[in-house]
């Protein structure tokens, strides 16, 4: 085992067929083994959503040396939990989620399928690390932030991570990235989230769209970053204990 190169696990929330994994994959691919295990389809907003109802199904894809590809009927979540228990043969050395085809900056990391598939590497003590590129084409050019991403996931793979802590790293859609800050999370909310139409029969339908309103501002914030034109890098934790609070509930009760 000790002789063993790392065990990469890759996942997404757009689909196995989406440029941003692939591109993914080609800048990681002499770092280790690489197993990709992605939903057969988009699956974007599924944040931490598990499938209970119906079964779950994989296919491989694709088998070479250093890369196996499989694409699941299930969620992002699903995904993970479904390598981790089932399919490969080893815990892997780091989980990586993404590219994603739009940011997850802000409150977009409690809604995000590819930050939920990052918090679930983290819940089983893998190394985790979630990446998104400010652009939300098909056809995005992905070079910066395979660049920028390398890097991280590389530190990610000698140092490791603190238990209970993912990394949540968004990159701005620029030809050259002024370079990486470590941030806090933006304080925001999505508002006037829903566009009113009708169907063809006169019955309301609803439509997501909304604007992003920051309710703070701070200059170590992920979106000052990003919109300086850095790429912005945060850590995340499973433990969602207010401690501040608990300490006030205390002395209360």
């Amino acid at each position: 085992m000790a002789n063993k190169r790392p065990l990469i696990l890759i996942t997404n929330d757009d689909g196995v067929s989406a440029k941003g994994i692939n591109e993914l994959v080609k800048c990681l691919r002499d770092l280790g083994e690489l197993v990709v295990f992605a939903p057969d389809g988009p699956r974007s907003g599924m944040a931490s959503a598990i499938t209970s109802l119906v079964p779950l199904k994989y296919t491989l894809l694709k088998e070479e040396e250093g890369l196996t590809i499989y694409s699941c009927t299930g969620t992002p979540v699903d995904c993970v939990k479904l390598a981790l228990n089932e399919v490969l043969d080893r815990m892997p050395d780091m989980l990586v989620s993404g590219i994603n085809h739009g940011g997850n900056m802000a409150i977009c990391v409690n809604y995000s399928g590819t930050m939920g598939a990052t918090a679930e590497g983290c819940i089983f003590d893998v190394p985790s690390l979630g990446v998104s590129l400010l652009d939300h084409t098909p056809d995005a050019d992905f070079s910066e932030c395979c660049r920028i991403g390398r890097v991280v996931a590389e530190w990610v793979l000698e140092e490791g991570l603190p238990h209970g802590t993912y990394l949540n790293l968004n990159v701005p859609k620029s030809p050259q990235v002024k370079g990486m800050k470590v941030c806090r999370q933006t304080d925001g909310r999505w508002i006037r989230e829903f566009k009113r139409s009708e169907d063809g029969s006169g019955k309301p339908v609803f439509w997501l769209t909304g604007d992003f309103e920051t309710r703070s501002h701070y200059p170590d914030d992920d979106m000052a970053a990003l919109n300086e034109g850095y790429a912005s890098l945060v850590p995340c934790k499973i433990d969602v204990t207010d401690y501040d609070f608990k300490k006030r509930l205390e002395s209360l009760i």
